[in-house]
């Protein structure tokens, strides 16, 4: 109820706020910028969402052992990604990832890497860990999910860094 009512985290738009679904201690958080725009009763219902859930299928995972979460609690057609870090949107995003406590982070859309404390002059990583909570929490960082939609290279890859990440690539 917080993540919908807090009037700090709106910066404002004409689309419904739209809340993260998933349980706490999820084998995988997936972060994503913010919302599909035709989102309204559930986070990533269009095109992204049903990407993401085919390859939350194809990684073998059930989608109830899978934290679905947004930067922004509303699609925004452009943010301003450095205002909201200097106004703590990495704060409470890193809070947020604390209190889901998942066993993997998966970080899809490289505007958000520099809100949980990833330096942007430097390369974006693919595979990485973030402090959180007193733990090294292991991270996977790729394009937004928009991007992905439009790019089979850019899915080919992810894909390669998810095999890497989990092992699975070499066996």
């Amino acid at each position: 109820n917080w993540w919908l009512a807090e009037p700090s985290l709106d910066v404002g738009g004409l689309s419904p706020l739209v809340a993260p679904r998933g349980a706490a201690n999820a084998r995988l958080m997936l972060l994503v910028p913010m919302p599909e725009a035709g989102d309204a009763d559930s986070l990533l219902s269009g095109p992204e969402g049903r990407l993401l859930a085919s390859l939350v299928t194809a990684m073998g995972l059930m989608p109830e052992s899978v934290y679905l979460a947004a930067a922004l609690p509303r699609h925004v057609p452009l943010p301003d990604w450095n205002q909201l870090g200097q106004d703590g949107l990495g704060e409470v995003l890193i809070h947020h990832i604390g209190l889901v406590a998942p066993e993997r982070l998966m970080v899809l859309g490289t505007r958000i890497l520099p809100l949980l404390g990833h330096d942007p002059a430097q390369a974006a990583p693919g595979l990485s860990e973030l402090a959180i909570q007193g733990r090294q929490l292991p991270v996977l960082a790729s394009y937004a999910p928009e991007r992905l939609l439009g790019s089979a290279r850019q899915r080919a890859g992810l894909w390669r860094s998810w095999l890497d990440w989990t092992d699975e690539g070499t066996a």
